[in-house]
């Protein structure tokens, strides 16, 4: 009775050690798979990039494997940066014609030897790149705000692969400082900003403001996307969630998860615009900066910019907006504000969010209305000229 019952239990599990080796042993054969020529250029290319620029690790999913593209992708991003190449780089180019390096470019194989003079072009690059005095790049700020997006979604399934990080990283190196002489016109140039606006203004929010918190000196209009300060205070009730000391007020709903993009037209003298957490005081004058829950942006006196940190962080004059760009990513625990009519970076706050954040609004003019842009408002760049930005 018990040997019956014993191999009761024992022959299902036979069968699921067999049905298991036939797994691991398709997966083996599929990982065996090989690879073709093109796709085998795109992840060392890609380890080189990863040499050559400065805190691109992002690209070690790619030449390692984690991430590898179809051959036609493969194909298309190596025909189109060498066409990029060849008229943008000044090569110094020998009287004798490179018979090696044209015999080598016949000879792949894989069905693949078109794509040999392309991939040829983009070696010299960056080996010409490689052999200068100082072979590395800093892409700046703004491309590794980018580059750390993309790696984020791209884990999170939303990307199918990460092409745009390699393009990212092919652009900051061409738009880098060196002896070679890289030729990118203003065009190329604002259409590489235009991919972060892009991006930035998919997480936009019809955003608007919660009336029931705002100072009772403000003006709200009916359709809660504008405020200003009034002459006189409204007779209205006193509760936990109403400002009653600084004029500010915040927005309806608060994030917890996810990406968020809103704008916001402001004044030329005061304002301080950002998020409150969900735990932050309203009552009193106590400074709302990044001690007691804020995190924000100031002007003051119509000059005086700056982040609300602790001790405060002034900015430059010259950078003061008109209308802000403010982004959120709950996840990268990042709080960035932009000037939207010169799309450029302003100051990024950097923490790891634990709690609701409501977007805040704060503003002492009596004449001109601080005004939430609608979210059909912030209309993607589709070319290099600020027609399209709104």
């Amino acid at each position: 009775m018990m040997k019956e019952c014993l191999q009761f239990l024992i022959e299902p599990a036979k069968k699921l050690k067999i049905r298991l080796k036939e797994s691991r042993k398709k997966v083996k054969l599929e990982k065996k798979e090989p690879l073709v020529e093109s796709q085998l250029f795109i992840m060392e290319l890609a380890r080189e990039l990863n040499r050559i620029c400065q805190r691109s690790n992002i690209l070690c999913h790619i030449w390692t494997g984690e991430d590898i593209w179809t051959a036609s992708v493969c194909r298309e991003f190596i025909v189109e940066w060498a066409t990029v190449l060849e008229k943008r780089v000044q090569y110094e180019k020998s009287e004798k014609k490179d018979w090696k390096g044209h015999l080598l470019c016949m000879l792949e194989g894989g069905g693949e030897y078109d794509m040999g003079p392309h991939k040829r072009v983009i070696m010299d690059w960056t080996r010409n790149i490689k052999g200068r005095p100082q072979p590395t790049v800093w892409p700046g700020e703004p491309v590794l705000m980018m580059l750390d997006d993309l790696e984020f979604q791209w884990k999170r399934g939303r990307l199918p692969n990460l092409f745009p990080a390699m393009e990212l990283v092919m652009l900051a190196v061409l738009n880098a400082d060196s002896p070679i002489k890289v030729l990118i016109s203003l065009t190329e140039f604002l259409l590489f900003f235009f991919a972060v606006w892009n991006w930035i203004c998919d997480a936009a929010e019809d955003v608007t403001l919660d009336s029931e918190s705002a100072h009772s000196g403000l003006l709200i209009s009916d359709d809660e996307k504008r405020m200003r300060c009034g002459l006189e205070r409204r007779d209205i009730p006193r509760c936990p969630r109403r400002f009653d000391g600084w004029w500010c007020a915040v927005g309806q709903e608060g994030y917890a998860s996810g990406r968020h993009y809103w704008e916001v037209e402001v004044g030329e003298r005061d304002w301080r615009l950002g998020v409150a957490k969900a735990s932050a005081v309203r009552q009193g004058f106590r400074s709302l900066n990044t001690d007691t829950g804020y995190l924000t942006l100031r002007l003051e006196r119509g000059t005086d910019l700056k982040a609300l940190t602790v001790p405060a962080t002034p900015l430059p004059q010259s950078l003061v907006p008109r209308k802000v760009g403010i982004y959120l990513d709950y996840e990268q625990s990042q709080l960035s504000f932009y000037d939207v009519e010169k799309r450029s970076h302003l100051y990024t706050y950097t923490e790891k969010f634990t709690e609701e954040l409501y977007p805040v609004f704060g503003t002492v003019e009596v004449v001109k209305d601080l005004v939430i842009r609608p979210a059909d408002a912030k209309q993607r760049c589709l070319c290099p000229g600020p027609c399209l930005w709104n």
